[in-house]
């Protein structure tokens, strides 16, 4: 079985973030959301892996990733020439994915709980696709399910305006080489991408069997700030405590993680929380749900669930820093009073100062 990973998309719901990277290699808990991908499909024995990536992110993606021998997996890396649709990515990976079944990931999405339990349902009943679902509040925003009296997955709509269930598609799929005819028959949607919807449909409408799973915990698709510091939340709230840094005349309680080359001096440690090496924490108060990336600063400043990236330096901030995420080499410094908390979404290498 082979892997497929969707690394494309232009992430506009995470500007100014995504001005200067792709979304996937965000950090959720100080490892970028792709890795969390990657390490699902590994430990589910999945090695050979392609990586639809785009033109604007594609080189960053490579980078980030390498050839796959860290994960001691294989990557082949596809171009899609434009964002047009999940099918429309199966369709360019056709040539890599051949007469294989494959799982399909979204690489901004995480899920608790892996998919082993997944392929191997899969490979026991072997159904033309496998598709997984959880219930969520707002349905027009998802390819929702319907199911018949029986529980025959029998319909799969997508964003509509009356949903038949509250039970939506998750970014992770299992397919046979049958997808392929299916994606074949496919034409634009109203929005001008070839659906994933149409192609599943297609299959149950042709007489194959489609079958569905729920999650068994939490999923988190990463699209928006918020949901980055939910997913970071729910990662940091699974962890387990370990102190490999220095930690001098500091209070630490519950899950917290300083890494080798990390320092916290004078400093209140509320966990779950994951500081990075070489960052420095210094008269502070952090956490419960931060994470502190490699090499940041943190001096006379709060912060609580939220996520700061690499280099960044929090100095003299008078105000809580809370339900922020802060791009790299950010500086936030000052010494002036100005509100209650301050809650922040900063691009790469801004400035924000109180004087």
């Amino acid at each position: 079985m082979k892997g497929l990973i969707l690394t494309g998309g232009k992430g506009t719901r995470l500007r100014p973030l995504t001005h200067t990277r792709a979304k996937q290699l965000i950090p959720i808990a100080n490892k970028p959301n792709l890795f969390y991908v990657i390490d699902d499909l590994v430990a589910a024995g999945i090695t050979d892996i392609g990586l639809i990536i785009s033109p604007e992110t594609g080189e960053e993606i490579r980078a980030a990733c390498g050839d796959g021998g860290r994960w001691g997996a294989r990557f082949t890396f596809i171009v899609q020439d434009a964002p047009r649709g999940l099918a429309h990515a199966v369709m360019t990976a056709e040539p890599f994915l051949g007469e294989e079944p494959f799982v399909m990931y979204l690489g901004d999405n995480l899920l608790s709980g892996g998919i082993g339990h997944l392929v191997e349902a899969f490979e026991a009943s072997a159904p033309a696709a496998l598709v997984l679902l959880t219930e969520v509040p707002n349905p027009q925003q998802f390819g929702v399910a319907e199911f018949d009296a029986a529980g025959n997955l029998v319909r799969l709509v997508e964003k509509p305006a009356d949903p038949p269930s509250n039970l939506a598609l998750v970014g992770v799929y299992l397919f046979t080489p049958a997808i392929h005819e299916a994606t074949a028959t496919l034409s634009p949607s109203g929005r001008g991408e070839y659906e994933i919807t149409d192609a599943i449909q297609a299959l149950i409408d042709s007489g194959h069997t489609v079958q569905a799973r729920r999650t068994r915990g939490w999923w988190k698709d990463t699209g928006k700030p918020d949901d980055l510091l939910e997913a970071n939340r729910l990662v940091l709230a699974e962890m387990a405590g370990r102190i490999d840094g220095d930690v001098v005349d500091s209070g630490l309680t519950g899950a917290v993680v300083v890494d080798a080359g990390a320092r916290v001096v004078g400093s209140t440690i509320r966990g779950p929380v994951h500081i990075a090496a070489g960052a420095v924490i210094e008269n502070a108060t952090i956490g419960p749900f931060a994470s502190i990336g490699e090499n940041v600063e943190v001096t006379a400043a709060t912060v609580e669930h939220s996520i700061v990236m690499t280099g960044s330096r929090l100095c003299r901030v008078p105000q809580p820093l809370v339900g922020c995420v802060i791009g790299e080499g950010v500086l936030v410094a000052g010494d002036t009073a100005r509100a209650d908390s301050l809650k922040l979404v900063l691009g790469d290498r801004s400035q924000v100062r109180w004087t």
